[in-house]
């Protein structure tokens, strides 16, 4: 279960980590910003063809979308490498590039607007927006009230320096300096499953229950100055953080309580097989791997793109 999952909710805010720090921002307003691609300096050059139209998928959108001319995608532009505003303010991110080539498949043109993250599951079911693309694992009570088209798998993953001179075991982290954003499930991970279990076993527990930062960005800062030894956080969070310090950290171990990634969309609306056929179709023809690789996530691709697929 992802950070997403069940975050009480993930404070963002940030500069770019090309400037030193990795990206995260503020997602108290919900601001539009059409996405048509753009990009600033906060965000990976951009090496993704624009998607080619497929008049078999475009046939399947609803005649009122259709005429709008465009998808409005509702995100909460806090999660790097997922979501997030660059140094200009543009919404950008794996979410942000996927929605638009999606977009592009169906004929249309992504208008992704940010929202609060609690806000967007209404938002569908109310019709404010077509998709919500911003992280959502698919779950069987999410599906109760939306559909969800897969396009993603991440789960927990575990960074350490370069070389691992600690010896981190990601399996056993009893008394060692952990780093974790607070509020998300790596935090209540280690007060309420690892501490306990070093406690169990006679060990020395992770201090404090984890060195706890408000900003994803000072986790990962934190680790690389070498006040703590590792740090957890979602698989893409920790995949985006080695490619953005340039060989400093290092993952450690595999990624855990994976779970997939869900488009939502309105609960039996026409939109939900066109979304899961433009979403096939980029895996076919490359689109969807270039975007992955651009953000380097592809760890988290998946091979075939299925509708309420949730195991629980």
């Amino acid at each position: 279960m992802t950070a997403r999952t069940q975050r009480t909710r993930l404070v963002a805010a940030g500069a770019a980590l090309a400037a030193g720090t990795l990206l995260l921002t503020a997602c108290g307003s919900s601001t539009s910003s059409t996405s048509g691609g753009s990009s600033g300096a906060a965000s990976p050059a951009s090496s993704v063809k624009a998607a080619a139209a497929d008049p078999s998928l475009a046939a399947l959108v609803p005649a009122d979308v259709k005429s709008s001319g465009k998808l409005v995608v509702a995100a909460d532009a806090s999660y790097a490498p997922n979501e997030f505003k660059d140094d200009k303010g543009n919404i950008v991110g794996m979410d942000v590039d996927l929605a638009n080539a999606i977009a592009q498949k169906l004929g249309l043109t992504a208008d992704v607007q940010n929202a609060d993250f609690t806000s967007i599951i209404p938002g569908i079911s109310s019709k404010k927006y077509q998709l919500g693309m911003s992280s959502f694992t698919d779950t069987k009570e999410r599906e109760q009230t939306v559909d969800m088209v897969t396009y993603f798998t991440a789960g927990s993953a575990a960074a350490v320096k370069k070389g691992n001179p600690d010896k981190i075991d990601p399996k056993d982290l009893c008394g060692k300096k952990v780093a974790v954003q607070t509020g998300t499930t790596q935090a209540d991970e280690i007060k309420d499953v690892r501490n306990p279990e070093c406690t169990k076993a006679g060990k020395p527990t992770i201090p404090n229950d984890g060195d706890k930062f408000t900003l994803q960005t000072d986790v990962t800062a934190a680790l690389v100055a070498g006040r703590d030894q590792v740090m957890l956080a979602d698989s893409p969070v920790v995949d985006y953080a080695i490619k953005q310090t340039n060989g400093q950290l290092e993952k450690v171990g595999d990624t855990y309580d994976s779970a997939p990634y869900g488009i939502v969309v309105g609960k039996g609306s026409e939109l939900s097989k066109a979304v899961q056929g433009a979403v096939q179709a980029l895996i076919a023809d490359g689109t969807y791997k270039s975007i992955l690789d651009k953000w380097g996530v592809a760890a988290g691709a998946i091979t075939t793109s299925e509708i309420n697929a949730a195991k629980s």
